[in-house]
């Protein structure tokens, strides 16, 4: 299984394996890319037992950049020690062959453990290179491992230990996949500055009604679901310089990491655009709510308080005052650390379409507490535009877009005459 450049049409994919346990599974994966005329680049992840077959990257080499000795951490058979060096050295490896122009593709197998650590080395690579994985458990909770990155898992059915007919049918179209996946060009296209977006159910005609104003603009639009992992998600591409304008209209997730609910992005939530500098315009979209699962999942703690079922799986649960209060505190702190351009559009008449006059969550005293803290709490630098209107509104809509559009053509007038 030894490596090396890719040839004339062919692509180097990468399989990420623990070779004393996944030897086998990892050579039959090997021998279909090569039958394809691919070449395969091993990564030997395995700790305990000798390697069934050779690596071009191997396991010491592996430990030694998760800060470890392969022969330390057989010594203390810790294998939670083992685990987490294996997992940071699969990251590094990763990530320099691909800065080196290595490989072009990635498939990992393995169980649990195999799967924390091949799914390391996936998140180490940008969004677009191809990324398979499978795994024994990839039918549960995959969050903890594909994050905010493009990563296909494919669940193995029975556990991988040995090749059988069903393994080898799953190894098999996982293999087919990651290869179609690298043989796959993307068509011609003219790149279009780049606009990321916050949408959610209750935020939808707005967000789509700005998009399509942008987008007739000449921007591309890339709208995120604020799921948690949706707005990570757009943070990381922010801080990777992919975004050049943000319409960060629903910023709901702050309710959840306030609240405890299941959406939450974490403390780091509207960090990345006010560090980047880059143009944005921010609405409390769809902070009157905080997301649970099923009913009974909402914690007891919030006993008596509004609740509407937006669907089987999603319970939303109304903010109150004390909440709201402090949720503009938070929005301010982050927002006064703003280098770039920055509009702040406050919907007088609701944030979400069930917050407003006559439905399920419209409280004006909650919707003040919210609008005059984070407005006592703003810097004096940070235009504030309110609204007599909903955020679903026509009027609402527009004026986000044309807010954005505005500070986007100054900013590139700018940098033409800095050029």
């Amino acid at each position: 299984m030894d490596g090396g450049p890719s040839v004339s049409r062919g692509r180097t994919i990468a399989i990420v394996a623990a070779l004393d346990t996944k030897g086998d599974e990892a050579r039959f994966i090997d021998e279909i890319v090569r039958q394809r005329g691919h070449c395969s680049l091993v990564i030997d992840v395995g700790v305990l037992g000798e390697p069934k077959g050779s690596a071009d990257v191997t396991n010491a080499e592996v430990a030694r950049d998760g800060g470890a000795e392969l022969d330390e951490l057989r010594r203390n058979a810790d294998k939670g020690r083992a685990m987490e060096a294996m997992t940071r050295g699969a990251a590094v490896a990763a990530a320099k062959l691909y800065a080196a122009r290595r490989v072009d593709a990635i498939i990992g197998i393995g169980g649990s453990a195999g799967t924390a650590i091949g799914a390391s080395a996936m998140r180490a690579l940008p969004i677009g290179v191809p990324k398979v994985l499978v795994s024994t458990v990839a039918s549960g909770d995959t969050r903890p491992y594909v994050g905010t990155k493009d990563i296909a898992m494919v669940y193995s059915v029975v556990d991988i230990a040995g090749l059988n007919r069903i393994s080898t049918r799953v190894l098999a179209n996982a293999a087919g996949a990651v290869i179609g996946m690298a043989e796959t060009e993307l068509p011609a296209r003219q790149e279009r500055p780049l606009i990321a977006a916050s949408m959610f159910g209750n935020t939808t005609p707005c967000v789509d009604r700005g998009r399509a104003t942008l987008e007739a603009a000449g921007f591309e639009v890339l709208v995120f679901h604020a799921t948690g992992v949706g707005g990570l998600t757009m943070e990381n591409l922010i801080a990777d310089g992919y975004v050049d304008g943000v319409l960060d209209i629903t910023t709901t997730e702050w309710a959840d990491e306030l609240c405890g609910g299941v959406f939450s992005a974490g403390p780091k939530r509207l960090d990345a655009a006010a560090l980047a500098g880059i143009p944005q315009v921010v609405a409390p979209g769809c902070l009157d709510m905080v997301n649970f699962s099923a009913p009974e999942t909402v914690p007891s703690k919030y006993a008596g308080r509004k609740l509407f079922k937006w669907n089987p799986n999603v319970t939303l649960m109304r903010t109150n005052v004390e909440e709201n209060h402090e949720l503009g505190r938070i929005l301010a702190r982050k927002l006064n650390h703003a280098k770039g351009p920055l509009k702040v559009l406050l919907p007088l008449r609701g944030v979400s379409q069930l917050d407003s006059p006559g439905r399920d969550f419209w409280w004006p005293e909650a919707d003040q507490a919210l609008f005059g803290s984070l407005q006592r709490e703003l810097g004096p630098d940070v235009s504030v535009i309110e609204l007599d209107a909903n955020i679903n509104d026509t009027e609402f809509a527009d004026r986000a877009a044309s807010e954005l559009l505005q500070m986007m053509r100054v900013q590139t007038a700018r940098a033409a005459d800095l050029s």
